[in-house]
């Protein structure tokens, strides 16, 4: 079942450096009918620390949906795209090349990191709002997003798999 047919919000993290940007998302998600928690940072150290709640987002909600701008301070999208498809806590979250570069060498390096999608952000505000509508059709509406559970369940059956290996198990043991 989708998150948005159970009528839970469906929690974005949006990650954009660019302050103007970052407000004209939010406002083009405030036309959305679907139900959304909005979280912003602006940097790429940012955004991996509230993913694995670190320091002031220890208490940071696992999000459904990453929005992720491609240059950013600090840390730049693909950095943060391979460190999150190289964790196994983090790999299965949905995330969303959204930037301005319509360089077919960013589009190609955000695939070949497993992006799920990537969006060339419109330059004008009713066009991010039917990009945005478009997102809520597909991504709430016709995908089925990972649950939480599933998450919480792969995480603790790693764990158990991790202390069986170092207990000595046989690693085709199933868990």
């Amino acid at each position: 079942m989708n998150r948005q047919a159970a009528l839970e919000p469906v929690a974005i993290l949006i990650v954009e450096d660019s302050p103007s940007e970052a407000l004209l998302t939010r406002e083009a998600f405030q036309g959305s009918t679907m139900r959304h928690n909005l979280y912003m940072v602006s940097d790429g150290a940012e955004a991996l620390a509230f993913l694995r709640h670190e320091g002031p987002y220890a208490a940071a909600p696992r999000p459904d949906i990453i929005l992720l701008d491609w240059h950013l301070p600090k840390k730049d999208g693909r950095e943060i795209l391979a460190e999150i498809k190289a964790d196994a806590n983090l790999q299965d979250l949905v995330v969303i090349i959204l930037s301005t570069s319509h360089d077919p060498r960013d589009v190609h390096t955000a695939y070949r990191l497993h992006a799920n999608c990537y969006i060339a952000k419109p330059s004008d505000f009713q066009q991010l709002a039917e990009v945005v509508k478009d997102l809520e059709r597909f991504w709430c509406s016709v995908a089925m997003l990972p649950s939480h559970e599933a998450s919480l369940w792969h995480k603790s059956s790693c764990q158990a798999c991790t202390m069986a290996c170092s207990a000595g198990a046989d690693r085709n043991t199933e868990f």
